[in-house]
C-alpha cells in the first residue's frame, strides 16, 4: 500500500531533444542523426538501443560543417571532413568545454573526472595510464 515503488518513468529521444531545446540549444534534422547547436557549437546525436543516446564529439561550426578540434603539435585545430583547418582560440575552448559539459548533462550521460578538467582531442595520450599494472612503465621523454 504506502510501500508501492513509483514506476520509472522511460525518458525517449523526443524527451531528450526537448530538454535540449529548454536548455537553449537548436535542434536540427540532418541525415544521420539530429544536429544539436548552440553559440556557434554543434554535435550530432542519434537514438540509440532502448533509452540510450548516442551523440558525437562536439565542435565548431564552420560553413555548413562540424570541426573537430585536432592537435597539430604546435596548436590546436578545429578541423571539418572536407579537410578546411580553422585556428582554436581560448574562448572557443572554454566555450567547446561547457557545450559539451551542458550536452552530457541534458543527454542523462555520466561526466567523468578526465573529461570534465578540460577539452581533450583523439591525440591526447594519458601516460600514466598505459603499461602502468606491468612495473616501471616507459616514460615519454624515453621513447
Amino acid at each position: 500500500m504506502f510501500f508501492r515503488r513509483e514506476k520509472p518513468k522511460v525518458t525517449t529521444f523526443e524527451d531528450r531533444l526537448q530538454t535540449l531545446r529548454e536548455l537553449g540549444f537548436k535542434t536540427e534534422n540532418v541525415g544521420s542523426g539530429t544536429r544539436v547547436s548552440r553559440d556557434g557549437l554543434a554535435a550530432v546525436v542519434r537514438a540509440g538501443s532502448g533509452e540510450a543516446v548516442e551523440a558525437d564529439k562536439g565542435g565548431l561550426l564552420i560553413g555548413d560543417e562540424i570541426g573537430h578540434l585536432t592537435n597539430a603539435g604546435y596548436q590546436m585545430f578545429f578541423r571539418t571532413p572536407k579537410g578546411q583547418m580553422v585556428p582554436a582560440r581560448a574562448g572557443q575552448l572554454k566555450a567547446l568545454h561547457a557545450f559539451n559539459e551542458d550536452l552530457r548533462e541534458a543527454l542523462g550521460e555520466t561526466s567523468y573526472y578526465n573529461q570534465s578538467l578540460g577539452t581533450t582531442t583523439e591525440a591526447h595520450l594519458y601516460d600514466r595510464v598505459k603499461d602502468r599494472d606491468a612495473g616501471v612503465p616507459v616514460r615519454a621523454w624515453q621513447k
